[in-house]
């Protein structure tokens, strides 16, 4: 029998700052504390930048932006920036990269970006050919792609349009996050949007590993380009992932997965087993998800409509939420830097940073 998820929707408003909280208990504990960073990124003047995507942050807190050019309006096209922009914690320009290039395939829409613990960037991309996208060529996205934080290719996984299913172990379909464990050096993947499962494979060879889907089950295939939406969201919910759109993995080797139109988070082991959930039916829950910067990785932060929910990690319970004037919401992914920091993208919304202020006094 598969475990319900626990669920603590109670409000409360924490004196002196802009944090929605969600009573848990009756202990008193600490939250973090954000404010907009308004004005924070500095594109070039010659640049103009598209939908974006998904952040992620190195050792030095330098922030990586991917975006999508083919976005743009024909009369922006010529003046695209190149897919991938890199930034300093202040929001300068520093160098920008990605495309087409020899020894590889790049991917036709970029979704999600990763920096792992040797400092290798790692891209993955959401394309359906029978979605007919301008500007795209008609095939799927189903290839990862490594390259060092200068751009140098490194290594890819999988082939473009070559993708045979959720029993594939040689490519992706469609994937739409990745985070690498330095623990044993592997990459996990959330396949994603096309293939409805985690799978790991090798992060210097590539070479499969192993997979899973919902509550550790079998993945079956189920292969839409339209996004099926759902309107009743049961607990425990059904047995398959619907879009495996965020993961990350904990430095204790616990595995979270954002599984959006379900509306729900699960926790595996590192090797697959099924821990606990925790469903949202009533607000746009497991947008995305990332993992706060403390030495315990206290909490996930979770995509969770106009708020991010913040979740204790351990339990897996709401413990409060992020809901700041002039915030752009939960956004479609966010990455998390060294100093507590948040950045959200947020497609055709634009891209934000939420600067961490602190921990305040919550549960009184």
């Amino acid at each position: 029998m598969r475990p319900g998820s626990i669920h603590a929707i109670l409000a409360a408003t924490v004196f002196g700052s802009m944090l929605s909280v969600a009573d848990v208990g009756a202990q008193t504990r600490q939250l973090p504390r954000f404010e907009v960073e308004t004005g924070w990124l500095k594109v070039p003047p010659q640049f103009r930048v598209g939908d974006v995507s998904s952040f992620a942050v190195n050792a030095q807190d330098e922030v990586f932006l991917l975006h999508r050019p083919r976005t743009l309006k024909p009369d922006q096209a010529a003046m695209a920036a190149p897919p991938v922009m890199v930034f300093d914690a202040s929001g300068n320009y520093l160098r920008s990269w990605g495309g087409a290039g020899a020894g590889y395939e790049w991917i036709e829409r970029e979704h999600g970006i990763h920096i792992d613990y040797k400092g290798f960037v790692w891209i993955g991309g959401n394309n359906c050919p029978a979605s007919n996208l301008p500007g795209l060529k008609p095939v799927a996205d189903d290839q990862l792609l490594k390259f060092t934080q200068d751009g140098k290719f490194v290594l890819q996984i999988g082939k473009s349009n070559q993708s045979k299913g959720n029993a594939d172990t040689a490519n992706v379909h469609r994937a739409a996050d990745g985070w690498v464990n330095p623990t044993t050096n592997e990459l996990f993947v959330a396949d994603g949007y096309g293939n409805h499962r985690v799978i790991v494979f090798d992060a210097d060879t590539g070479a499969f590993k192993r997979m899973w889907g919902a509550f550790s089950n079998k993945p079956a295939d189920k292969d839409d380009c339209e996004i099926q939406r759902y309107t009743n969201f049961s607990d425990p919910g059904p047995d398959q992932f619907s879009i495996v759109h965020g993961l990350r993995v904990a430095k204790d080797g616990t595995v979270y997965v954002a599984d959006r139109e379900f509306r729900r988070v699960q926790m595996f082991s590192s090797d697959g087993k099924f821990i606990k959930q925790l469903v949202k039916p009533d607000t746009l829950f497991a947008r995305n998800l990332t993992l706060s910067s403390d030495p315990e990785q206290q909490f996930l932060y979770v995509g969770d409509g106009k708020t991010i929910a913040i979740v204790d990690r351990k339990t897996l319970t709401l413990a409060g939420s992020i809901d700041v004037p002039g915030m752009l919401g939960g956004g479609h992914h966010i990455a998390s830097d060294s100093k507590g920091n948040l950045y959200v993208a947020a497609t055709t919304n634009g891209a934000q940073k939420l600067a961490f202020k602190g921990m305040t006094t919550a549960g009184r």
